[in-house]
C-alpha cells in the first residue's frame, strides 16, 4: 500500500474516531410480572456532545413473582466497557441482576433491546416453612401485604427500601420479601449498577416519603412558553407529610413573574392537584398551580406547562372605552342593555367609576392622556342627561385647554 493512502487511510479513521456518535437514550423503570419476561423495549435517541460514548445500563431486580425492571440508555465521558452482566444477590427469593455498556464503534451501539441477557429461568426450589410478606413497589407497600412460602435456605424476611438514582433514574424502591440470612444486606455492598448509583435502608424511617426540594423564580416578557422546572435535590419528609409542588403565575402583559417550588407538604396535607385563576382582570392575570402527591419523588413536573396548558387561549381585545356626551336616558342604557355583539361582550361602568379612575389628567396608552371634558349649554326639545365620563385626548392635544361641546 502507497504511503498516500495509508495516510489517506489513516486520516479517515481518525475523523471516525472525533465525531460526534447518536446513541439511544431514555430512561424507565416499571415493576412487570415474571410471567412476562423476557421484556422489550425501544428508545430515542440523542446527539452527544464530542468524546463521549453510548451506554446501556439494565437492572432486573426480582421478588417472588415480581420483577423491577431499570433501564437506562444515553451518552457518557467514561471509558469503553465491553458488554457485562453481573449477579448481585442470587435467588432463589430476592435476586438482582445487571447489564451495563459503554461504547464507541458506532451510532446506536447502546442497542440492547431486550431483557434476556439478564434473566435465566430459576431453579426449582424446595419449599421452607417461613411466610414473608411480598412487596415490589415504588408508591409504598401495604400493612397487609399478600404472604409468600420463602424457599428453604431464604427463611429471613427482608423489609428495606433501594434508592437508585443517576442517568435519569430517580426513585425508592420499597422491598418485602425472602433472604438467606438477616439483616440489610440486600445490595452485598453494591454502591454502583453501571451509571446508576444504588444505596438501601431498613431504618423504620426509610418509609417516609423522599420528595424532589427547590424553588424557583423567572421574571421573563411573556409566560406563554414553557420554562423548565427540575430540582435536582431531595428531602425525607416527616410523617404525615406529602410531597408538593407549586407555580405563581403573574402576567401583566409585557411582563411576567412565575414563581415555583417543590419539597414536602405540611403534615396533614390532601393528594390533590389543582389549578386556580385568581385575577383575570384585562391586561392582569394571576394563576397557580398546586399538586400534593403521596409517592416517592412524585413532584415531577419539568416545566410550567401544567399550569399553562389549563389556562385559557391567550389573545383577544381587552380595552376599556370612557365616554363624555350627550344622552337623552341613563348613562347605564348607552348600549340599550346589550351584552354582546358577535364574539365581543361588553360590560358599561357607572360615571361615578369612571371619574374616579379618570378625573384629572393622566397618563394614558402611547403617551396620550386621560382628560375630563365638561359638556355645557342648554338643552332643548326632548328631555336630554348629561352623559359623563371621559375622552382620551390624542397624544398631540396634550397641553391645549379642555374642548367645550353643546348639548
Amino acid at each position: 500500500m502507497s504511503a498516500v493512502a495509508l495516510l489517506t487511510l489513516l486520516g479517515v479513521t481518525l475523523l471516525a474516531r472525533t465525531q460526534a456518535l447518536d446513541c439511544q437514550w431514555g430512561a424507565l423503570q416499571a415493576v412487570q410480572n415474571v410471567s412476562e419476561l423476557p421484556l422489550e423495549w425501544t428508545a430515542g435517541r440523542k446527539s452527544c456532545e464530542q468524546g463521549e460514548g453510548c451506554q446501556d445500563t439494565a437492572i432486573l431486580i426480582v421478588n417472588g413473582p415480581q420483577v423491577n425492571l431499570v433501564l437506562s440508555k444515553g451518552c457518557t465521558l467514561a471509558e469503553d466497557q465491553e458488554a457485562r452482566v453481573t449477579r448481585h444477590r442470587a435467588g432463589p427469593g430476592l435476586s438482582i441482576t445487571s447489564y451495563t455498556r459503554v461504547c464507541r464503534h458506532g451510532d446506536f451501539c447502546n442497542d440492547l433491546s431486550t431483557s434476556g441477557p439478564l434473566w435465566d429461568l430459576p431453579p426449582e426450589t424446595v419449599p421452607g416453612t417461613v411466610w414473608c410478606p411480598l412487596c415490589l413497589s415504588k408508591q409504598g407497600c401495604p400493612e397487609n401485604a399478600p404472604q409468600q412460602l420463602c424457599p428453604a435456605g431464604h427463611e429471613h424476611c427482608y423489609r428495606g427500601v433501594l434508592k437508585l438514582r443517576g442517568a435519569g433514574i430517580a426513585s425508592n424502591l420499597r422491598v418485602q420479601g425472602c433472604m438467606p440470612e438477616p439483616g440489610c444486606n440486600l445490595l452485598n455492598g453494591t454502591q454502583e449498577m453501571g451509571h446508576v448509583d444504588v444505596s438501601e435502608s431498613c431504618a423504620p424511617e426509610s418509609d417516609a416519603l423522599t420528595c424532589y426540594r427547590g424553588s424557583m423564580i423567572k421574571l421573563g416578557q411573556s409566560h406563554q412558553e414553557p420554562a423548565q422546572w427540575t430540582t435536582p435535590g431531595t428531602e425525607t419528609c416527616d410523617a404525615g407529610e406529602l410531597c408538593q409542588e407549586t407555580l405563581l403565575l403573574i402576567d401583566a402583559g409585557h411582563k411576567s413573574l412565575l414563581v415555583g417550588s417543590k419539597g414536602c407538604s405540611q403534615a396533614g396535607a390532601r393528594t390533590s392537584q389543582d389549578v386556580s385563576i385568581h385575577s383575570a382582570q384585562p391586561g392582569l392575570l394571576v394563576a397557580s398551580y398546586a399538586r400534593f402527591c403521596a409517592a416517592d419523588l412524585c413532584n415531577q413536573a419539568s416545566n410550567s406547562s401544567v399550569l399553562l396548558d389549563a389556562l385559557p387561549p391567550p389573545g383577544g381585545v381587552f380595552t376599556t372605552v370612557n365616554v363624555w356626551g350627550c344622552a337623552s336616558s341613563s348613562p347605564s342604557s348607552l348600549l340599550n342593555w346589550t351584552r354582546n355583539f358577535g364574539i365581543f361582550s361588553a360590560h358599561p361602568m357607572s360615571s361615578r367609576d369612571a371619574l374616579a379612575v379618570t378625573n384629572g389628567a393622566s397618563s394614558g396608552p402611547a403617551g396620550g392622556r386621560w382628560s375630563r371634558l365638561p359638556c355645557r349649554g342648554r338643552l332643548t326639545g326632548e328631555k336630554g342627561r348629561l352623559a359623563e365620563g371621559a375622552l382620551r385626548a390624542a397624544p398631540e392635544a396634550v397641553g391645549k385647554p379642555p374642548a367645550t361641546l353643546l348639548c
